[in-house]
């Protein structure tokens, strides 16, 4: 599969090239346009593998759609563009093994060679890091592309790092986070707008986004009128 992203990073939509017999699998709705040369199949389990109910089940509890869409090239060099439900960047990750955490509604596409999966966060930490209980987590080979509320922004963690709670993207499952106050004082953190944070430590590859959705839901709200 080859990839380009288009339009970064307040609008990024992805098109991609997919061969013949070649397939991708997409979050509902995600598709925007595409060649007439793709076979469509919608399901609740991986391409040419399981999961099925229960798989389909603990994606809608970490913010994913139940059902996947798989997208097969029945042409060679069949195009494909796809972009998220919210405004923000697409960001693309190469998997060779090893697992990726991504917050529930970041998934946006992956190979098939890569496994979806939702994983418990703790019921400490989902009521304070602003995301759900539960997390997506990708594990395999394979191509993957996330998606934000915002611009993407990686820095490779090698001891602590601190990201505010609600701009989690994804992260390395070499790293842990812990919930705690953003300075010494819980009251002067709340004071100075901070309050709570995500602590990460360890070694890896951690990604956050510009903005925070439940932020912006809070400013939006008032201004729409009643219907």
């Amino acid at each position: 599969m080859q990839y380009e992203l288009l339009s970064r990073p307040a609008m990024t939509v992805a098109r991609l090239t997919l061969a013949a017999g070649e397939s991708i699998t997409c979050e509902v709705g995600a598709m925007i346009a595409m060649n007439g040369g793709f076979n469509v199949e919608t399901t609740s389990r991986k391409k040419g593998g399981g999961g099925g109910l229960a798989k389909g089940l603990k994606r809608m509890f970490a913010g994913e759609s139940f059902f996947l869409n798989h997208f097969t090239a029945t042409q060679p060099e069949q195009s494909l563009i796809i972009g998220p439900a919210m405004l923000g960047d697409i960001m693309y990750y190469q998997m060779t093994g090893g697992t990726l955490v991504v917050q529930g509604s970041s998934w946006l596409a992956s190979s098939t060679g890569i496994e979806i999966d939702a994983t418990w966060q703790g019921l400490g930490k989902a009521l304070f890091s602003g995301e759900s209980m539960f997390w997506v987590k990708c594990s395999g080979t394979g191509d993957l592309l996330l998606n934000s509320f915002g611009a993407i922004h990686c820095v490779e963690v090698n001891g602590e790092y601190v990201v505010d709670t609600g701009h989690i993207v994804a992260f390395e499952d070499t790293l842990q986070f812990k919930i705690g106050k953003a300075g010494k004082s819980l009251v002067g953190s709340f004071l100075g707008g901070e309050g709570l944070v995500c602590k990460f430590s360890g070694q890896g590859r951690l990604y956050f986004q510009s903005h925070n959705p439940p932020s912006f839901g809070k400013l939006l709200g008032p201004k729409l009128k009643a219907r």
